[in-house]
């Protein structure tokens, strides 16, 4: 049994019609586009323990709202229309709509149903923001995908790595009503400036026909583990860096700035960490790679539960983040030794929304019924653990089911 779908363009179709499908915004507006993806990704994290106190939310009510913005997410990117650039159109216009809603959700006090309700519909708006630029730009840059999916991501981590450092400067002055009306106006004029200046600049037709005549269908054990890899480390991940600000709030003796830089340290260490991990695969093969870093990220992730003090958590959030930074690079690097088609991979990309909507909540969850949040670290633990015994596993059913060389 195998998973074939896919959204290739047959040789005999219209130049005009392959040549829209690597149409969208030029190459600024997209890097941009990405960069306030990241950011607003990331954004509930740094803006929860304001929140919290204000509509007076359990740690389980908190994570409902992390499972609102990212099942959205997911059903975003499960919907990505086959014109790439409507898709990006579209998904800024949600973002702006979702975003902007919740601001006034938040001046207004209308509490934790309306907030869910507006989440998810940013949330939607980034799901296709974020799945139509990743595959429009494997598109545009054919011959050179991974070095273009690597430049894209880095303006998605640099968005969510300033998050943090925005949150603590805007919203002890300002509050949280301001800053995320002009957030969501951004959102809209990013999206129509891209629309109006687009282009489909480094397509080129030879190379993309070819690229998806060697499509293969992915079998379906293999499709099954990459999915549940996905789903664990978008739970990994976001319960991190959404958890991260209250919980050093809570257990050291740092304020809201000293709060956000542990986030803040995080998202650069796993920036800078996808870099040296492009180095470090000159010499390691990515499975091994891998999971050296997940044997590390469990133990850092261990060490971080019980520490105390903010230069601890401080020190534990960038070895953390290093740790974290290869596994998506090098998880997606065996995905497409496989060659699937884009759809196949889009799906697989966009379950990993549905870990992000659940883990974060289930964190919440632990920790409400439990009485302490370091008793909910459990959860991330669980999961870089599970996502080890995986990595075991693909290795098993690639040797098993020999794909193309």
């Amino acid at each position: 049994m195998t998973v074939s779908e896919s959204t290739s363009v047959a040789p005999n179709q219209p130049a005009s019609t392959a040549d829209d499908s690597a149409f969208g915004p030029a190459v600024l507006w997209l890097a941009f586009g990405f960069l306030l993806a990241g950011l607003g990704t990331v954004m509930l994290g740094p803006v929860l323990p304001s929140l919290a106190h204000q509509w007076r939310l359990t740690d389980e009510q908190s994570g409902w709202l992390f499972q609102a913005k990212f099942i959205g997410s997911f059903l975003g990117g499960m919907t990505v229309p086959r014109r790439l650039r409507f898709g990006i159109l579209g998904g800024m216009v949600l973002s702006c709509a979702g975003f902007g809603a919740f601001a006034l959700i938040t001046s207004l006090n209308q509490g934790l149903i309306p907030g869910c309700a507006t989440l998810f519909v940013g949330g939607l708006g980034l799901g296709q923001i974020i799945a139509s630029s990743n595959i429009l730009a494997g598109r545009r840059y054919p011959e050179g995908t991974g070095s273009a999916l690597s430049t894209l991501n880095f303006f998605f981590s640099f968005g969510a790595i300033i998050t943090g450092v925005v949150a603590a400067a805007v919203m002890p002055r300002f509050g949280l009503r301001s800053p995320l009306l002009i957030f969501a106006a951004i959102f809209l004029v990013t999206g129509l400036g891209g629309f109006v200046m687009s282009s489909g600049r480094g397509y080129s037709p030879g190379a993309t026909a070819a690229s998806n005549a060697q499509e293969s269908p992915l079998p379906r054990d293999l499709f099954v583990l990459f999915g549940l890899c996905l789903f664990l480390y978008g739970g990994l991940e976001t319960c991190m860096t959404g958890w991260l600000t209250t919980f050093t709030l809570r257990f050291s003796d740092t304020k809201l700035l000293g709060g956000q830089s542990a986030l803040v340290l995080l998202w650069a260490a796993l920036t800078a960490g996808r870099l040296l991990t492009s180095a470090l695969l000159r010499w390691i093969s990515e499975a091994t790679l891998q999971r050296i870093a997940l044997v590390l990220s469990a133990v850092f992730i261990a060490l971080l539960a019980v520490a105390h003090q903010g230069a601890m958590i401080s020190a534990l959030c960038l070895l953390l983040g290093f740790s974290l930074a290869p596994f998506f690079p090098t998880t997606f690097a065996i995905l497409l030794r496989r060659r699937p088609s884009a759809r196949t991979a889009g799906i697989i990309l966009a379950v990993s929304g549905l870990g992000a909507a659940l883990f974060p909540w289930l964190m919440g969850l632990v920790s409400t019924h439990t009485g302490s949040l370091r008793n909910a670290m459990i959860v991330p633990l669980g999961l870089a653990l599970g996502l080890l015994l995986l990595s075991l596993l693909i290795v098993r059913a690639r040797s098993s089911t020999a794909g193309p060389a």
